[in-house]
């Protein structure tokens, strides 16, 4: 059996069905999600300044941007809508992805974003593109092409859930429906659709961010998902694989 076998059989053998065991399980797990992910794209964000947020509501001694104290102050807030969306199982759809996209970017959009007109928890009202490629749908296509992404995974099964996430989050990035946080937005989402459907959430790790975004732009050059696949693959046995260590050595002395 694969780590990556492992950590679902383990995840799974946890059967949580709300949110308080939910967030039992992620323990310390919340708070390495929104390092990673924020740190992706923001390298000012420390895993200690995350952590004292997250446990204490509050930082001492800190010397750093402001905006960057709102992008971890608002992946806490996202993270607790992450927890009561999932005890009401409620399904992603536009009204929920805009509400992720709000709390984790709300007081953080710059001055030019906010002249143009652009609002978090609104989709982008001009042209904002990323990657090599230069990829994002027209604003004026955004709201049509997320309708149809959200059709796609409406029906999917717990044993497909893996390949739908990477699906999911590989059109979501591709068609960069906000004007910013397309990527905190998108990947939050994928653990959320993942932990709908019974796998373990997963953290993208910021030291493996040129895999990441290698597998990303393989879908958006030759839609070939499988790179992504098992980019994710790897990394939920990485985001396990202590626990997994701990499961084994249980396992051992009984």
């Amino acid at each position: 059996m694969t780590n990556y076998n492992k950590a679902v059989a383990l995840w799974q053998s946890r059967k949580i069905s709300n949110d308080a065991e939910l967030a039992e399980a992620l323990n310390g797990h919340s708070i390495t999600f929104a390092y990673h992910s924020g740190k992706i794209e923001n390298d000012k964000i420390t895993y200690h300044d995350v952590r004292e947020i997250f446990e204490h509501d509050g930082v001492t001694s800190y010397t750093g941007d402001l905006r960057t104290l709102f992008e971890i102050r608002n992946a806490k807030e996202a993270n607790e809508l992450f927890l009561v969306s999932f005890n009401e199982r409620r399904p992603i759809d536009e009204g929920l992805v805009k509400k992720f996209q709000f709390r984790l970017t709300r007081n953080t959009y710059d001055t030019r974003r906010y002249q143009l007109g652009e609002r978090p928890g609104e989709y982008k009202l001009h042209d904002y593109v990323t990657g090599k490629e230069e990829i994002g749908a027209a604003p004026e296509d955004v709201a049509e092409e997320i309708e149809e992404l959200l059709a796609e995974i409406q029906d999917i099964s717990d044993n497909t859930v893996l390949t739908a996430a990477a699906y999911f989050h590989a059109k979501f990035e591709n068609i960069h429906p906000f004007a910013d946080g397309n990527g905190r937005t998108g990947r939050l989402l994928m653990n959320y659709l993942l932990v709908l459907h019974n796998h373990p959430p997963i953290v993208i790790h910021e030291e493996d961010r040129r895999s990441y975004f290698e597998a990303l732009e393989t879908w958006d050059t030759a839609q070939e998902l499988m790179p992504l696949i098992n980019f994710l693959k790897e990394q939920t046995a990485k985001t396990w694989q202590k626990q997994i260590a701990r499961a084994e050595k249980k396992n051992n002395t009984v």
